[in-house]
């Protein structure tokens, strides 16, 4: 079937985001699931997909965006846990091989949808399930985060970093975390963080040191490998360290190892790149338990600003600039 999607037509800015009438594989398998989108959200893997290519090479048009929300449309005929007509959301494609959401459609496999309370919004629930993912990953699964800890999260203002934020409150955790203005501070503040440190102004190492008493528990890497290594400098021994930019080697005083400390890597596409349909259905049990979150109020998604499909370049380049405070999104269908 015809569907209109923006396909990267190279590598480079945004101006290789094109809308085309792309070919959707439909009917497809059994247990697959053709959904009507209309909500997408960005990521900033999306940035890095479009400047350097996919992990998949497949030959089939490049379209970008891990998450969509939308309408149920037609099912295969194996499928049972959703009907036609139902709200769903998910995280699937965008990588090289299963077309993204940029577009009008797509095909998911069952056990990667999840269904959208009445309570939340399409726009809500396209924007949560990446980087709710990623900072379950984080905070519950990886650094096992226990009641009462001293937490850092750097960058808390953006996607994931506000997620996490609000999931270490959940736990009763202590939560600081880096923001780069006074409107970043402001949002996670009212999210239950504790301290906000402008890194602009002031030194994170010595603020949060300051601020726990001696060191934290937890801390979430989403900036660089410069801003890791300073973070060793922020832990308490045995302190564990999340990271979702890639491991880089101690500093000059081997502070990690003398620490003792423990360091995770989250890289959320690895079951979608490496098929794994097991931890697949993990991350959408996770996306599950988040949309009853939202719904119940207990967590928010930050909506930063929402563009028609057609201008998906323009989107990217605002979350490229670093200028969004929570979620960038596209209007698919109203």
């Amino acid at each position: 079937m015809k569907i209109k999607a923006v396909v990267a037509v190279g590598q480079g800015g945004p101006e290789v985001l094109k809308l085309q009438d792309i070919e959707l594989n439909w009917p497809a398998g059994d247990l697959d699931v053709l959904v009507e989108l209309t909500a997408a959200s960005l990521n900033p893997a999306d940035i890095f997909f479009r400047q350097l290519g996919g992990y998949v090479v497949s030959g089939k048009p490049f379209v970008l965006g891990h998450d969509g929300a939308g309408v149920v449309r037609e099912i295969g005929r194996l499928v049972t846990t959703v009907r036609v007509g139902e709200r769903v959301c998910f995280c699937n494609g965008g990588i090289g091989d299963d077309l993204g959401t940029y577009a009008e459609a797509a095909v998911v496999p069952e056990w990667q949808l999840a269904r959208i309370p009445a309570e939340v919004d399409d726009l809500t629930a396209a924007a949560l399930p990446l980087v709710g993912i990623t900072a379950w990953e984080a905070m519950y699964d990886r650094a096992q985060l226990a009641l009462g800890e001293f937490v850092l999260i750097h960058a808390g203002a953006g996607g994931t970093g506000h997620m996490a934020v609000q999931l270490a409150v959940l736990r009763d955790a202590k939560v600081a975390t880096t923001v780069s203005s006074e409107a970043k501070a402001k949002l996670v503040k009212e999210l239950g963080a504790e301290l906000a440190i402008n890194y602009r102004q002031k030194d994170f190492v010595e603020a949060a040191r300051n601020w726990s008493k001696g060191g934290v528990n937890v801390a979430l890497d989403n900036v660089s490998a410069e801003v890791m290594q300073r973070t060793f400098q922020v832990m308490t021994p045995y302190g564990r360290i999340i990271t979702l930019m890639g491991i880089p080697g101690d500093d000059r005083e081997l502070t990690a190892y003398n620490m003792n400390l423990t360091i995770h890597s989250v890289m959320m596409l690895t079951p979608m790149w490496k098929k794994l349909d097991d931890r697949l259905s993990q991350q959408a049990e996770i996306v599950r338990k988040l949309l009853t979150f939202v719904a119940e109020r207990k967590v928010k998604v930050r909506h930063a600003a929402t563009f028609p499909l057609v201008q998906a370049g323009n989107a990217q380049s605002l979350l490229e600039s670093g200028k969004a405070i929570g979620k960038v999104t596209l209007q698919i269908r109203s």
